[in-house]
């Protein structure tokens, strides 16, 4: 069997396009889907797919190891920048699609076998504005209460916000309160049951993020993720040690090079690796591998699309440390048009049960993402009062 080529398929979902990856073979209808959305970078990763099209066209699909290795070793430039992971990624994930369609098994059964039964999932109630608070009653914090009562009324018993407002390198108390306003309102809303995460998405500096996580402490939150930037390992682990609170981060890490660092620096009780990014699911196996050696949890990256999501839920099927599944559910409303899920999903706890489909489980609606073509992305812009940039 051999790769005869690899199609990229562009899907507009507001906010980001999806690309899908589609590695074909010489064997009539054995294909395998993968997915590298970077939003903002699409022409980018669709060109770097390209560019890696010329090292495996005529090669094996079943040589995982060996093509990944070529991918990311054989251009001088190795594949640690986000693109050229992205990229990598996204054609790794379609041949472990190909290797269980093969053999007709699903993903999780090459890699061991299952290790439960069900995966929960945490949905992103976004994000708020800090010009709305006026006190100790901000708009915002109604807003997220309100939202969180929606959440937990769809059955999900775990959700994630962005309640950490944008800020310069050091501000005063009113982004504190903020952030605890909101975390407060969502607590009283919801009542001890519920697992709250928040999301600072690297905005505070390291000293602001001590302060933040310090501020959120009694709130009893499942994890604090990303409380400064990822670059500054040592400062992360500086946040963890301050507080009882799990630490999370490592969406914006590829390949398991900083992870090892952020693993030695006992920096973080979750890593948070993105499988489109990272280096698809040979790299994230192998960073399951070594978390599991330092008792870290893994609760993957996910807001993309849906071959993402199946990626991340057959490699948490199989792996011991994974805790939960990141879902997107209110992005686009047709999201389910492009895609056959073979997971099934109980509505009461939100969790997903195990699928028997071979390789991912899932097959994309091609005349479904036709419908919704390439669009350029408006890139975000922030700014502190002063005018100048900040962390969106």
């Amino acid at each position: 069997m051999k790769i005869t080529k690899i199609e990229t398929l562009i899907c507009n979902a507001r906010m980001r396009n999806w690309v899908f990856v589609k590695v074909l073979t010489d064997q009539p209808g054995l294909w395998g889907w993968g997915e590298a959305t970077l939003e903002w970078h699409t022409r980018s990763v669709v060109g770097a797919i390209q560019d890696l099209e010329t090292l495996l066209v005529g090669e094996d699909p079943t040589r995982i190891e060996h093509l990944w290795q070529m991918m990311y070793r054989q251009h001088f430039w190795h594949g640690n920048g986000i693109v050229r992971g992205t990229a990598i990624s996204g054609i790794d994930i379609a041949l472990w699609d190909i290797l269980g369609k093969k053999y007709d098994t699903p993903c999780h059964k090459l890699w061991g076998g299952a290790v439960r039964d069900q995966i929960r999932l945490y949905c992103h109630l976004g994000g708020g504005k800090m010009e709305d608070f006026y006190g100790a009653k901000p708009g915002d914090a109604n807003r997220f209460a309100e939202l969180a009562q929606s959440t937990v009324e769809q059955g999900y018993t775990a959700f994630k916000s962005m309640a950490v407002p944008e800020t310069a390198s050091i501000e005063g108390l009113r982004p504190i309160h903020y952030a605890e306003a909101c975390v407060a309102a969502m607590r009283e809303q919801v009542g001890p049951q519920i697992d709250i995460m928040v999301d600072c998405h690297a905005r505070p500096s390291p000293r602001m993020g001590i302060l933040f996580a310090k501020a959120l402490e009694p709130y009893g939150l499942y994890f604090l993720e990303e409380p400064c930037w990822p670059e500054n390992l040592e400062d992360i682990a500086a946040v963890q040690r301050a507080v009882s609170t799990p630490i999370a981060t490592g969406e914006r890490l590829v390949t398991i090079h900083p992870f090892r660092e952020l693993f030695e620096k006992r920096a973080v009780s979750i890593i948070q690796p993105d499988i489109t990014h990272c280096g698809g699911l040979t790299e994230i196996r192998r960073i399951a591998a070594m978390a599991e050696a330092y008792r870290i949890a893994i609760a993957p990256h996910n807001p993309q699309g849906p071959v993402s999501t199946a990626a991340s839920l057959e490699f948490g099927f199989s792996c011991p440390g994974y805790l939960i599944c990141e879902a997107v559910h209110q992005d686009v409303p047709w999201r389910d048009e492009v895609v056959n899920w073979g997971f099934s999903i109980q509505k009461e706890g939100q969790l997903v049960r195990l699928s028997d489909r071979p390789g991912l489980g899932v097959e994309i609606n091609e005349d479904a993402i036709a419908k919704h073509p390439f669009e350029q992305e408006v890139l975000q812009r922030s700014f502190n009062k002063d005018g100048s940039v900040t962390d969106w």
